[in-house]
């Protein structure tokens, strides 16, 4: 087990999902490497401050939201039965006629400059390749959504992690993408997924939805960790209406004191 394959599971070693002989390799790797053992004590020390706070309950609107995620995850597996995309047998092509050997690929690319130079002009008025790599372009953002969405609502927090990352890779995630990640922010019962996606939607969190999901959000947390990360953002992205939000959660008995200086600090940065 290296150090990648323990980080992943950490979440799971801590949470109690992890089976005796998979606990068993993890202790033998702490003691093996200090610097995952650091890691590790330090997520369990936040996993045990986690432990007094109460456990938050979904609202009303769940249901919906997870039909909708249902969805997305029976589109996906759609898309994966209708085989390779135009871009992977595209690939597959290239790769079977393609020389191995460096003196034949510099022939090729020579041919294929004298070639080039010879039809540049009339290949400049054809805007039809152009077509087809913005088609290209357009499957893999949409099966980097797939992917992200059916991960991120998978059992395991080392998966919905995954999808976070997956996530983070799309350059101008769409709305449903967003929602997912706002949903993941508000109802994930693994901190850590949470603080993820927070900061997955650093990105666009200039984005109308997004912003008015993060001001909804705050005083849904209950977690100083995410409290804390969320009150940061806002700050990030100048945000003046989350005053209020602030001044509420500022005012709230049994606030965590350092959760009540954060958000003072915030309503100082914001005037």
């Amino acid at each position: 087990m290296n150090c990648d394959e323990v980080r992943d599971q950490l979440p799971d070693y801590w949470t109690g999902v992890m089976d005796e002989a998979g606990k068993a390799g993890m202790q033998a790797h702490f003691a093996a490497c200090p610097a995952c053992r650091a890691e590790a004590e330090t997520l369990g020390a936040i996993w045990k401050k986690l432990g007094t706070i109460p456990e938050e309950r979904p609202g009303r609107a769940l249901r919906a939201r997870f039909e909708a995620t249902v969805e997305a995850y029976v589109q996906g597996l759609r898309q994966a039965e209708r085989g390779p995309s135009t871009r992977e047998k595209l690939d597959q092509w290239l790769g079977g006629w393609w020389p191995r050997e460096p003196v034949f690929q510099f022939g090729f690319a020579m041919a294929f400059l004298a070639i080039g130079l010879l039809a540049g002009h009339s290949l400049t008025r054809n805007t039809q390749g152009s077509g087809e790599v913005a088609q290209l372009r357009e499957e893999v953002q949409h099966t980097r959504e797939l992917v992200a969405l059916s991960l991120l609502q998978e059992q395991s927090a080392s998966d919905r992690l995954k999808g976070v990352d997956w996530s983070v890779r799309i350059p101008q995630p769409d709305p449903q993408v967003l929602s997912a990640l706002l949903r993941t922010v508000d109802y994930d019962q693994n901190v850590n997924v949470r603080l993820a996606a927070l900061d997955a939607l650093h990105s666009s969190a200039s984005n109308e939805m997004v912003r008015q999901g993060l001001l909804e959000s705050l005083p849904r947390q209950q977690s100083p960790l995410v409290q804390i990360a969320l009150i940061d953002l806002l700050v990030d992205i100048r945000d003046k209406e989350a005053a209020n939000s602030l001044k509420g959660l500022e005012r709230e008995a049994g606030i965590n004191p350092e959760v009540r200086e954060r958000a003072d600090w915030a309503l100082r940065q914001l005037q």
